[in-house]
């Protein structure tokens, strides 16, 4: 049943990106968002892409403010920020 439950799974998670979303890292509430999208660290794991928000507030997940104002959710410090002008402030 376990193995059933398993292979379901990775099968809903495969055919249904929205469900698969939500095991993203740092995984912040896309309706706050204007840029939507990820990308793969080099850890492997999928992060959501720096983004701007139509609030201006920083969202759930944020670990560093842009210099461009946009907000990003890189699990490391290295590159972080590198196509949005550098590093503001770290969160």
């Amino acid at each position: 049943m376990r193995i059933f439950t398993i292979l379901a799974l990775t099968a809903l998670l495969t055919i249904n990106p929205v469900i698969a979303k939500t095991h993203i890292i740092n995984n912040p509430s896309d309706s706050d968002l204007i840029e939507q999208g990820d990308y793969t660290n080099s850890d492997g794991k999928q992060i959501h892409r720096p983004a701007h928000t139509k609030s201006g507030k920083a969202p759930d997940g944020a670990t560093a403010k842009c210099r461009d104002g946009s907000y990003s959710f890189s699990t490391h410090h290295r590159g972080t920020c590198s196509r949005h002008g550098g590093v503001a402030e770290w969160l």
